[in-house]
């Protein structure tokens, strides 16, 4: 047994034995905190796979973003207890769901068994015209032209998610400022990864954004580091979060699927359909729609991890 077959299946049974206890914990906090775990288990999974773009994405967005929302969403549950419990499953009901995972699970791996040999791919094809777009990452030149239409509505999800979580704010604090106020932490850990990392984390997030369409990375990946950078700032009370009704912010939410719907309505004049490139002009269009989409998730998920706002502007 070679050691990357053991390494292959330590990650398997970790994953396994994490997910089970996720869902066995009593706790809301240790669940969220297991969720975390898991995912940053699943990123090792992508990298063994060679999915570079994926594991980048599952540890900023699956485990970064999404376990500092559930951590947001358990420190909110105050005097919820009552109702956590009563929400509970109970065993028969938890029996029964690990009885239908399992089969969805065997169904799943049956279908991916069955798969012909070689299984069908447009690998080749995509692989043929990339020189096309000036794009040398296929995952982004599938992303932005193959499935362009795919990414954009991604975008758009985007937005309609920040408006429907503010939204849930009363209508006398509509166009307040979004999250608590954090006071600020002058000594500590927390104040000195506040103070060290966001300045490194800039230009990590950007550099990741920037290399996505000749390298793993893109503008989900970068958006979601300058997010978390400026998240960690004002969790240690060093950066305040602007008001939703400041249009600036507001500009910044649109910028990417505006921009993104801009280029795709240019391309019926330039190379007659929509989210159509012309080869000279492909890649500074590509990178123009990916900053621009840096933009828009690094404010969207600040703002869905922020959540309604609490407070007057």
């Amino acid at each position: 047994m070679t050691s990357g077959l053991v390494l292959d299946a330590a990650l398997a049974l970790s994953v396994v034995a994490v997910a089970v206890w996720v869902l066995a914990v009593r706790t809301n906090f240790a669940a969220v905190v297991g969720f975390v775990a898991y995912g940053l288990l699943l990123t090792l999974v992508w990298v063994r796979l060679d999915a570079i773009d994926v594991a980048l994405t599952e540890a900023a967005i699956g485990a970064g973003a999404t376990g500092m929302m559930l951590l947001f969403a358990v420190a909110r549950l105050r005097g919820g207890a009552a109702e956590i419990d009563a929400a509970t499953p109970n065993a028969r009901q938890r029996v029964l769901a690990g009885v239908i995972c399992g089969v969805i699970g065997v169904a799943l791996a049956a279908a991916v068994l069955g798969l012909p040999d070689p299984a069908p791919s447009l690998a080749a094809p995509v692989a043929q015209h990339l020189a096309d777009l000036g794009v040398r990452n296929p995952v982004t030149g599938v992303l932005m032209a193959y499935r362009g239409l795919d990414t954009l509505l991604e975008s758009v999800v985007v937005v309609f998610a920040v408006i429907a979580v503010w939204s849930m704010a009363p209508d006398r604090l509509w166009g307040g400022v979004p999250g608590p106020r954090f006071p600020a932490q002058e000594s500590g850990p927390l104040s000195l990864l506040a103070r060290v990392l966001p300045p490194i984390g800039l230009v990590i997030g950007i550099y990741v954004a920037w290399v996505g369409a000749d390298a793993p990375g893109g503008k989900f990946q970068g958006g979601t580091i300058l997010a978390a950078m400026f998240l960690l700032a004002w969790v240690a009370g060093l950066a305040r979060m602007p008001a939703v009704s400041h249009a600036g912010l507001r500009w910044a939410v649109v910028a990417g699927p505006m921009t993104f719907i801009a280029i795709g309505l240019l391309g019926f004049v330039v190379a007659g359909d929509f989210l159509a490139y012309p080869p000279a002009f492909a890649k500074p269009l590509i990178l123009t729609i990916e900053i621009a989409m840096t933009v828009s998730v690094a404010a969207g998920l600040a703002l869905l991890v922020a959540g309604p706002p609490e407070h007057a502007a």
